[in-house]
């Protein structure tokens, strides 16, 4: 929850300064609201910001027992001119940045849960290429990774362009939206390490690659948009943090796409 918001305020080039959340249940369980926020918390540290108050909400006969809703939103602040994404700048030719998932993080989980239910597998099967001990369901709930520490001082440098968080549209769809209408991108899928859980669930699923990459983030989290004469330099300063990769290039839109994966 923390990630998908501090993440998505980067598309700004905005620093995440504080989070509220809202907690809503039945009949309040101490021990699972307690864990609830702790994990909020432990997140808006990771995050740099803030937790800075909440609505906890109990509301008998709404909720089955055992049931909750979460809801939380985020702020943050940027100088103007360094607002992202900055659409007047961006030119053909800019190398597209991506830069690793931890997993599925939080989208494409009503197709996920399809394809086990039509699989042999259950959410207490073994993990995919996973650590050991570790089940499909562990391995599937990994939580999103953040990054907003890493990321900051790079979209600060004046280096970048825009910022795309790897959301609900996959690949596919969240980059065109931070790009001008007449440009679009290509990425090369043979450039990245892509997890082993897609591949999987592509075969389990019988998906395509199009269905797949409009679906989910296939192992990458998050791109930037950099100029070319400066992507080595991005790239190497990303990569002392997290794992990243050069996977295309912004090119002019043509022939009806935004976003070409080519495999």
């Amino acid at each position: 929850l923390v990630a998908m918001c501090v993440n998505d305020i980067l598309a700004h080039g905005a620093e995440p300064l504080f989070f509220l959340d809202y907690f809503a249940c039945g009949k309040l369980e101490v021990e699972v609201a307690q864990a609830v926020i702790a994990g909020i918390a432990e997140a808006c540290t990771l995050a740099g910001c803030a937790l800075l108050g909440g609505e906890t909400a109990e509301m008998p006969g709404m909720y089955p027992p055992g049931e909750y809703d979460l809801g939380g939103f985020a702020v943050g602040a940027v100088e103007r001119k360094q607002m992202l994404p900055q659409l007047d700048r961006i030119v053909d030719g800019d190398a597209v940045i991506g830069i690793a998932s931890s997993g599925i993080h939080s989208n494409g989980f009503s197709l996920v849960r399809k394809i086990i239910e039509n699989s042999p597998f259950s959410f207490s099967s073994p993990s995919v290429g996973g650590s050991e001990g570790q089940t499909l369901g562990e391995q599937l709930l990994t939580p999103t990774k953040i990054y907003s520490k890493v990321l900051l001082p790079v979209l600060h440098s004046g280096c970048v362009k825009a910022y795309a968080h790897i959301t609900g549209g996959g690949l596919l769809e969240n980059i065109p939206r931070v790009l001008p209408g007449k440009f679009g991108v290509v990425l090369d899928a043979l450039s990245w390490k892509i997890p082993e859980i897609f591949s999987w669930l592509q075969k389990e699923g019988n998906l395509s690659e199009e269905e797949m990459a409009r679906t989910f983030n296939c192992g990458i989290g998050a791109i930037l948009i950099v100029q070319k004469e400066f992507a080595g330099q991005v790239l190497k300063d990303i990569q002392r943090h997290e794992d990243a990769w050069l996977i295309g290039k912004v090119v002019p839109h043509h022939s009806g796409y935004y976003a070409e994966l080519r495999l």
